[in-house]
């Protein structure tokens, strides 16, 4: 009797059980091609509506047509792509060599490593979106200070509007007024802004009544004999100087920022948005146009002289000055190459005591403009371009030198209110501006680090 042959074909071995060993086709390259160069995917970069392409691809699409859309459905893509890793690596496990070669050639092709070059840089100056905000906090990234912008703009509608109303007061300064045509009153007001220690005469100038026409007479003898009795050669000094400056200009000489604007509302202006926008190309031109009437005083208070410990007030220290030491001009050029805005900070905070809280909005802004300028030469380095900074430069002075140009020919044409608003407006609220600046710069750092 035979004895039963076992059933070959139906025995069924670990393999055949086994799934992951089953027959089934290969997967081929022509699965995982990008739909613009029709080749392997290369860094695989997909889209919101789900379509995906070589990295390069979709940068040399951008490039040619400056659309944030997909190339094959037309879907606009929110936010800047970014490669899809899993994808990516499953490719380059899969298709090791396909993907070298592919990488070569890429390397080697100068337009498309341009194109993601500039593809990069346009994503660094994306503002970055908040996670679990989506698109509405990329449009509405003002944050808590652009509240406080909006709600102090209306204030400063009101308080331009009452400048305006007021404006003749601006006129009734001394600035204004004929030295001749001053009151008693007037006099002793002059006297007093030479600082504090000419509250110490006062009363005998009130005593006196002594008037703009008497005090043109007045010489140095007179003042110390009775009834001035100004003992003290320093003040003096001080009072004849500027007396003398009082008889060669007919009125008095600006000596705060108000009465220079009242003075030269244009010139303030330009100085202030100068100044904020570009400080060494607006400190070159007060060197270059008006040297002593104000770079002179302005270099004197940020670079004093080691050995001035007087002691007195700035107003008296501004009215006798020298032309600058070396070690004063040294000290000068190293903060103007580096440090521009904290010649701003520096002079302002000398002038504390004649403007307390303008004063202190010009610090603020000083430090806060330094901290944008800081920021912007950090991206320029991140990125590599500091073969763009001649040329930088010199579009930044074409554009400040055409600007200047622009205002100083339609200046007569420009109403005193509009400049008053341009002038109240870079001086209280620019901080408000910048500091809303700042915090999105420190926030897209923090993105770009993360």
């Amino acid at each position: 009797m035979e004895e039963p042959q076992p059933n070959t074909q139906n025995a069924t071995s670990p393999e055949n059980n086994d799934p992951l060993h089953s027959t089934s086709p290969q997967i081929s390259v022509s699965e995982f091609s990008c739909h613009c160069c029709y080749d392997i995917l290369v860094n695989p970069t997909t889209l919101n509506c789900g379509h995906s392409f070589c990295r390069h691809c979709l940068a040399l699409w951008w490039v040619s047509s400056k659309k944030t859309e997909c190339p094959e459905c037309r879907e606009k893509w929110e936010g800047f792509p970014k490669v899809n890793i899993l994808l990516r690596d499953a490719i380059e496990k899969l298709f090791p060599d396909a993907i070298r070669l592919r990488f070569e050639d890429i390397q080697q092709n100068n337009d498309i490593v341009q194109s993601l070059t500039a593809f990069q840089k346009y994503g660094n100056d994306q503002i970055p979106v908040a996670p679990n905000t989506g698109r509405v906090h990329q449009q509405r990234g003002g944050g808590f200070f652009s509240g406080v912008l909006t709600a102090l703009t209306g204030v400063a509608v009101v308080l331009l509007v009452y400048h305006w109303s007021s404006r003749e007061s601006e006129h009734d300064l001394l600035v204004h007024k004929a030295v001749a045509k001053w009151t008693a009153e007037e006099v002793v007001l002059w006297l007093e802004q030479l600082g504090p220690w000419a509250s110490l005469y006062r009363d005998r100038f009130l005593s006196e009544r002594v008037n703009g026409r008497l005090l043109l007479t007045l010489t140095e003898e007179e003042f110390s004999c009775a009834p001035y009795t100004i003992e003290n050669s320093s003040h003096r000094r001080v009072i004849l100087m500027e007396l003398e400056r009082v008889k060669a200009l007919g009125v008095k000489p600006p000596q705060n920022l108000w009465e220079y604007k009242a003075v030269n509302p244009g010139r303030s202006l330009f100085l202030l948005y100068a100044l904020k926008s570009s400080p060494r190309l607006g400190l070159l031109y007060l060197y270059l146009f008006d040297y002593t009437d104000t770079f002179l005083p302005f270099i004197h208070t940020i670079c004093p002289l080691q050995d001035d410990d007087s002691g007195e007030d700035i107003i008296t220290k501004l009215l006798d000055l020298r032309e600058p030491t070396w070690k004063q001009w040294r000290e000068f050029l190293v903060k103007y190459s580096f440090l521009p805005y904290q010649l701003m900070a520096e002079f302002a905070w000398d002038w504390l005591e004649v403007h307390y809280w303008t004063s202190r909005f010009l610090i603020v802004n000083a430090m806060l403009l330094s901290v944008l300028e800081l920021f912007s030469f950090w991206r320029i380095w991140s990125r590599s371009e500091l073969k763009t900074v001649p040329q930088r430069m010199w579009s930044h002075f074409w554009k400040v030198s055409t600007q200047g140009l622009f205002v100083a020919m339609f200046w007569p044409l420009i109403p005193q209110f509009v400049c008053n608003c341009l002038f109240y407006w870079a001086l209280y609220f620019n901080p408000i501006i910048n500091i809303d600046l700042v915090v999105k710069e420190v926030r897209r750092l923090e993105t770009q680090v993360l």
